[in-house]
């Protein structure tokens, strides 16, 4: 897609490392002098932390089909309406959803897991990035996917996937292992439905790939290191990529299949900055000015 404001979209679940991607891209807009508008998937959450757990001990049955991946927990009208209106005129109404690590937030008074007033969008912005769980999502009500010029999927596998999000929810946001865990069973269907299909979408697939053994991700454990681990780099159209140079460029990097990079964990940074600032300067060069 080409137009004036292009929008970036950084999908994957809840603890696989999207937050790495966005930091690498917000490296990007400085040193190219982009003006990126920041929007955080979990402020289309429909419900506060409080009404979610009133909700569950009045209806505790809802807790198995009422997990942060459904639809009927977000608020996507609202979602696909921000990047309709972005794309067509670079405007929209935003909003921050608070966590325990947002410590400046919470000085300035609010509460974890409740959300800012909606407000406008910055003026003047390049492009949107949108960092969060549906940035691929399509449905019979909802077509998230067909507003985003690049769609950058996280998907680490399974198990590390798990043990990324224990350790941060535990570490972060003061959740108990046991707490964590059952999140996560009690996700699983939705997951299934709504966040799996999101990465047969995407543009490029980052899926870290851990070198240890991780066979039982709910036992304590350290997260794998990057030295510990390959990350394979899927390429929705191959013949748009330039494939030697990124081989001459990333040591000890290799492919796996025609379409597919594999690079060593601890050159993700270096691979993720040549695969993705040229996308970003294409995407701005190739807007539309009325």
């Amino acid at each position: 897609m080409s137009r004036e404001y292009p929008i970036i979209a950084v999908t994957g679940s809840s603890g696989a490392g999207t937050t790495t991607v966005k930091r690498t891209f917000e490296r990007m807009f400085a040193r190219e002098d982009v003006h990126a508008a920041f929007v955080d998937g979990d402020a289309f959450h429909r419900y506060t932390r409080q009404e979610l757990a009133r909700m569950f001990r009045e209806e505790p049955e809802r807790k198995d089909e009422l997990s942060h991946f459904a639809v009927e927990a977000n608020l996507l009208d609202k979602l696909e309406e921000l990047f309709l209106e972005y794309g067509e005129n670079g405007v929209g109404t935003y909003r921050h959803y608070i966590h325990a690590e947002d410590k400046s937030m919470i000085e300035a008074g609010y509460q974890v897991g409740t959300f800012t007033e909606w407000q406008s969008l910055p003026s003047g912005t390049d492009l949107l990035f949108y960092e969060g769980l549906h940035g691929g999502l399509v449905t019979a009500e909802h077509d998230i996917a067909r507003h985003v010029d690049l769609l950058v999927g996280v998907a680490p596998t399974m198990n590390l996937e798990w043990i990324q999000k224990i350790d941060r929810d535990i570490q972060a946001r003061g959740y108990t292992q046991e707490a964590v865990i059952d999140t996560i069973l009690g996700r699983m269907d939705d997951y299934v439905r709504y966040i799996l299909p999101q990465f047969s979408r995407t543009h490029i697939n980052f899926q870290r790939v851990p070198t240890v053994d991780t066979s039982n991700p709910f036992e304590v454990q350290d997260i794998p290191t990057d030295a510990e681990s390959f990350v394979v780099i899927r390429f929705r159209d191959p013949a748009t990529v330039d494939f030697p140079y990124l081989l001459a460029m990333i040591q000890d990097s290799f492919m796996s299949r025609p379409h597919t990079l594999v690079v060593p964990g601890s050159r993700l940074s270096l691979a993720m900055e040549l695969i993705l600032a040229p996308l970003v300067r294409h995407l701005l060069a190739q807007r539309r000015f009325r």
